[in-house]
């Protein structure tokens, strides 16, 4: 799917003000809209003011509420999310957690997270 079709923001969940700056900045300059927060507990409070996202990349060990607690978080009390896709920032070599899409590893190579969001985003009204 062309980034140009997806009409809804990317939420980028990462407590490393760096590589969250730096995802969205790759993001925007493909012409994604992207929305940030620093950790799980932002990300839930940034959900209840903006438009359900088309996807959400998510680092799993952050301060405040990490990845895990942020996932079940949104699973339980987000029924209307349950069909966006999460896609894991890691530098842990891990396996994705059950009911994501995936996980990139860091350092974020960017044709490769291009590739991944372009995969991944969904388009719904």
């Amino acid at each position: 799917m062309a980034h140009s079709e997806v009409s809804r923001p990317v939420l980028v969940v990462e407590d490393d003000d760096d590589v969250r700056a730096a995802i969205a900045e790759i993001l925007e300059g493909e012409g994604y809209e992207v929305a940030v927060a620093a950790n799980g507990r932002e990300a839930l409070d940034e959900l209840v003011h903006l438009r359900a996202p088309c996807l959400i990349l998510l680092d799993l060990r952050m301060p405040v509420l990490d990845g895990a607690g942020f996932l079940l978080n949104l699973r339980s009390d987000w029924p209307r999310l349950r069909d966006v896709p999460v896609l894991v920032l890691t530098a842990v070599d891990s396996e994705p957690p059950p009911d994501t899409q995936g996980l990139l590893r860091k350092p974020i190579i960017p044709d490769e997270l291009l590739a991944s969001v372009g995969r991944l985003a969904v388009r719904r009204p």
